[in-house]
């Protein structure tokens, strides 16, 4: 037995200061990749928001320097500036070098804050080459300098001003973000327009230097705006928004509401601006008391007769669109991430105000109260519609074969984490696809024809229709509120389509399938598009597969140089297939590969190529789905229009 190493006091490691967070900046900002990155700037602004919600700075401005920096600042109070007695250091240099230092803590620096933990710009600090803070207060400019978290300066007292606010200037470390140190414009634009939908009457501006590009925000109506952002290009039970702004004990509760022709909901719960993507108790008083309300007003107005089951909540809110805000001094969120709110009084007061006043809208407004207690009747019809169809479609057992679609060539393999599903275009390809595949782990779903786009289809439709039936039952894991993702019985979903339009818009149907009534299968990362070679190339006894127009051009070019390197003459007037000595045949769609060609280029793991879908961004997802697969044809007119000068012709049926 070998000898045990020594371990004692030696062995013990004290970071101090701000080491921990460079020794490991996973635990501070999630990560070290685009994520974490674009982390840094949300830490700083959020300050500024802060700032803002506290009724103290009305803009916030972010500069994208060409340099590569990144420059925020606000026209708030302005960090202090004076020495503290518990640190003794500056009220600045404590701010951005300790970690769970800031004004967040009580002493009434802030009544409420997105910032929970207080190591925002301490952190920011520490993974930073340079930061610089320039504060303008009481009167004067003051100026402080740090590297990798250290100062280099004390604070230096500058010229005479007349504003106030807090500027901080910082560089990300190259050495902790390896991936990438760009930051990304769209995400920072993206960022300031929330905030400022967020926060009623803050004004939100931002500057790429590198490309000159700028954007600014200003939403009066607050989250009114954001709620008809959200409903673009959607039909709307009525024009207005039901808003209520109330103050209760100690903490405000804002909400926004208004109902589409949709078949799906889409509420965005938030806390101190915080997105709480779970929820949480503010999101739970909100369901409760709209279920409530809509059941009291259709009994005492005789829309749900005395024989009918009470409204469930999944039908009061369908085609409902909805920000639920709330500002309080100490939320407490389950969690580093924040996702889901743990304050219980918060559900009493939400509760309170959302019963209390929308009873009083829909009595004050009984033409828009009728559409929406008749469009949940109508949702309770197909829910009930489809219960006995749901009974038979979702199998009873995650692995129990005998109950899936006759279509299904299955795998062999019982164990999900391995095991994956191909939906196929047609019954042609499907047959190449099970002569091919690795029956083992690779499951063959063909589908006949284009699927059901359910952006315009309730679930009892879904049920009716043959194909969305074989494709819930072979994926285990229910539909709806039923869903349990552990059911799945492939890790891998992937749609093999055609390389034309028709393939194009059948994956683009079931991704608006997946989305709205499977999205644990893309919020876990199961859902992939597989990527058919476009082009054949045969050059004597060699074969090649090309997948982009590129990647012919290359590989063309390549037989050539092979050729005059090998000392034979090509004629440079003929085209550059001729010159290769090359046959090119372009795929019209899978049926035309044999069993042999589709495993090697598609199906093969060692050799094919898989795209991943996911949601980077859930609000946009929503709203280009509405615009491609919703009812409004201007729109898809005009999405089609702006990129029809992208368009390749040549894969164009026309």
């Amino acid at each position: 037995m070998s000898k045990q190493k020594q371990y004692d006091a030696q062995n013990i490691q004290v970071l101090e200061g701000l080491e921990p967070v460079r020794k490991r900046p996973g635990m501070y900002i999630g990560g070290t990749g685009s994520e974490g990155l674009h982390h840094l700037i949300k830490e700083i602004a959020d300050n500024c928001v802060d700032e803002a919600i506290a009724g103290y700075a009305t803009e916030l401005r972010i500069t994208l320097l060409d340099d590569g920096g990144i420059r925020v600042s606000d026209n708030g109070r302005g960090i202090p500036v004076d020495k503290m007695e518990k640190t003794g250091k500056s009220a600045l240099e404590t701010v951005l070098t300790v970690l769970h230092a800031g004004g967040k803590f009580g002493g009434g620096g802030y009544k409420v804050s997105s910032g929970l933990h207080g190591v925002g710009s301490s952190v920011v600090n520490a993974l930073s080459t340079k930061l610089t803070a320039e504060i303008q207060k009481d009167g004067y400019i003051y100026t402080q300098e740090y590297e990798q978290g250290k100062p280099l300066t004390e604070i230096k007292k500058g010229s005479k001003t007349t504003g106030t606010g807090t500027t901080i200037t910082f560089y990300p470390d190259p050495t902790i973000f390896k991936e990438t140190i760009d930051i990304d414009y769209e995400w920072v634009v993206d960022y300031l327009r929330h905030q400022s939908y967020l926060t009623k009457g803050l004004r939100t501006y931002v500057h790429d230097q590198r490309t000159d590009e700028k954007y600014a925000f200003y939403f009066e109506g607050g989250i009114q705006s954001y709620v008809k952002h959200l409903n673009f290009g959607k039909d709307t039970v009525d024009e207005d928004v039901f808003y209520i702004e109330k103050d209760v004990e100690d903490c405000q509760v804002e909400i926004a509401l208004q109902y589409t022709d949709a078949y799906t909901e889409s509420i965005k719960p938030f806390a101190n601006n915080v997105l709480t993507p779970d929820g949480g108790t503010h999101l739970t008083g909100f369901r409760s008391a709209l279920t409530r309300v809509i059941n009291d007003y259709a009994r005492k107005n005789g829309l749900l007769k005395e024989k009918e089951e009470n409204l469930t909540g999944e039908d009061c809110r369908e085609g409902l669109t909805a920000i639920v805000l709330v500002k309080l001094p100490d939320p407490q969120f389950e969690g580093q991430t924040k996702n889901k709110l743990g304050n219980p009084e918060i559900r009493g007061y939400v509760e309170q105000v959302m019963t209390e006043y929308l009873s009083y809208y829909l009595e004050e407004h009984p033409a828009i109260a009728k559409k929406v207690v008749n469009k949940a009747i109508l949702s309770a019809r197909a829910r009930a519609a489809a219960r006995a169809a749901r009974d038979n479609v979702i199998r009873k057992g995650a692995l129990d074969s005998t109950s899936l679609p006759g279509k299904l060539a299955d795998c062999s393999s019982k164990d999900p984490s391995n095991s994956e599903l191909y939906i196929v275009e047609g019954d042609s390809a499907g047959g190449s696809a099970k002569s091919g595949r690795d029956s083992k782990t690779q499951a063959i779903l063909p589908l006949r024809g284009k699927v059901l786009n359910v952006e315009r289809a309730r679930l009892d439709k879904l049920f009716a229709n043959n194909e969305i039936k074989s494709l819930i039952t072979a994926i285990g894991i229910g539909i709806g509120e039923q869903i349990d993702i552990e059911r799945l019985r492939y890790n891998r979903i992937i749609i093999m389509t055609d390389a034309d339009v028709d393939g194009s818009h059948i994956s683009t149907l079931l991704m608006t399938f997946f989305f709205r009534y499977m999205k644990p299968i893309l919020d876990g990362g199961h859902l992939y598009l597989a990527k058919p070679p476009l082009f054949l190339i045969k050059a004597g006894k060699k074969k090649e597969y090309a997948y982009s127009d590129e990647e012919r051009d290359k590989i063309l070019e390549d037989l050539v140089k092979d050729k005059v390197a090998k000392g034979t003459k090509v004629d440079k007037e003929a085209d550059i297939s001729k010159q290769a000595g090359a046959e090119v045949s372009r795929y019209k769609g899978l049926g035309e590969m044999d069993a042999d060609q589709l495993w090697d280029t598609t199906m093969n793991p060692e050799n094919r190529v898989l795209i991943k879908v996911s949601i980077e961004d859930a609000e946009k997802a929503d709203a280009i789905f509405t615009k491609l697969m919703g009812t409004e044809v201007e729109l898809r007119k005009n999405f089609i229009q702006a990129r029809a000068k992208f368009a390749n012709t040549e894969e164009l049926d026309i």
